[in-house]
């Protein structure tokens, strides 16, 4: 990166704290009517303008991308999105820049993407109540020494999910999940001995979690591929201040089946080795995907 792509993240990146703080207060303020009037046909309606601020946020981002940072997209795979479904969707993992781009890519033509969220990043400033407001769901997964404990937690990671998804049942909602859990990185995959070229190990128990807290409403898979320039840097500066040009986005739909949601995969070990198998699948074939284009 050289002076010019720094400076022109700088701007990018002050413009849309500029768009975050400025859109944060309709929807503070929309946040507080929907607290205080608890009929359910008008929550349903509130939140829906609630999401339709978010959209706004970021139309408002992807406009600024477009003028500063100037990259350009190449998208395969969107022609038959529904706004009206409702999705899972995943993406390999390899910078911050993921989720701006699929929000470039998804905004207004899926229902917006949600996140499960761990609890503390509530604290985060004005984003973390946004969050909040949008109902994205909060996460406090108790760990195997708190569960041996206190046996009486067993469950309660999934039990408090799917209470908080019950909200995504009034109007489509897409559900963002990134299989690998965390970013790649050639030491992380040299770390894990991943199997797989271009891939970190995905993690199918947050999967199952996910599918099985929704309780067989995910039908659709959005799997994402995100491929950037080969030798270009991987960080959200270099995207924003446009030192990374070129980027390639293939979206292949895909059937959920059925039985993914209908498991114990904590529990059951012959449930657990299927949806492994079904996830390492889909791995193995992105990861052909990558190398196709990266390799030639």
């Amino acid at each position: 990166m050289n002076i010019i792509h720094h400076l022109r993240a700088v701007l990018a990146l002050t413009l849309i704290a500029v768009n975050t703080l400025i859109l944060a207060i309709p929807l503070y303020l929309l946040t507080l009517v929907k607290l205080a009037i608890r009929r359910e046909g008008l929550q349903v309606t509130l939140s829906r303008w609630l999401v339709r601020i978010a959209e706004l946020w970021m139309s408002v981002n992807n406009t600024v991308i477009a003028l500063i940072s100037r990259p350009r997209f190449h998208v395969e795979g969107t022609e038959s999105l529904r706004y009206d479904d409702w999705y899972l969707a995943t993406s390999n993992h390899q910078s911050w820049a993921d989720i701006l781009i699929m929000q470039k890519v998804f905004n207004r033509r899926v229902p917006i993407l949600k996140f499960f969220l761990k609890q503390e990043l509530l604290k985060v400033p004005v984003l973390g109540h946004a969050w909040w407001a949008l109902d994205f769901p909060f996460m406090k997964r108790h760990t195997r020494e708190e569960i041996e404990k206190n046996p009486s937690l067993k469950g309660k990671d999934l039990e408090t999910t799917r209470k908080a998804c019950e909200k995504f049942a009034y109007f489509p909602t897409s559900v963002m999940n990134f299989f690998e859990g965390t970013r790649f990185t050639p030491a992380k995959h040299d770390q894990q001995q991943s199997p797989y070229k271009y891939l970190l190990k995905p993690k199918a128990g947050g999967t199952a979690f996910t599918l099985g807290a929704m309780g067989g409403k995910l039908k659709t898979l959005l799997d994402v591929t995100i491929i950037y320039p080969k030798d270009a840097p991987r960080s959200l500066n270099a995207f924003l201040g446009g030192a990374i040009r070129d980027i390639q986005v293939v979206v292949q739909i895909r059937d959920i089946p059925a039985w993914t949601a209908e498991g114990d995969y904590e529990n059951d070990p012959a449930f657990r080795a299927r949806f492994q198998q079904w996830i390492s699948e889909l791995w193995a074939e992105k990861d052909a995907l990558l190398q196709a284009r990266l390799d030639t």
